[in-house]
């Protein structure tokens, strides 16, 4: 815990953008695996995908923050 606390605010965001591409590529390894069976669930490859997306888009704002805007 406490070298939670010593850490600075861009190290914890890039623990957590960490933390969300691996559940972002565990989440595209399930809708692969489902897409391949033949009983494939409709409706839960369509949550997963729908869950997918909103990860791309909390990775997609941490970037953000990490990386500068530079305006050339």
């Amino acid at each position: 815990m406490n070298a939670f606390m010593e850490m600075s605010h861009e190290d914890v965001l890039r623990v957590r953008l960490e933390v969300l591409r691996r559940e972002h590529r565990d989440l595209d390894d399930a809708i692969h695996a489902l897409e391949q069976s033949a009983r494939g669930d409709q409706l839960t490859l369509r949550r997963l995908k729908k869950q997918k997306l909103a990860l791309k888009d909390q990775i997609a704002r941490i970037e953000d923050q990490i990386t500068p805007d530079i305006i050339a």
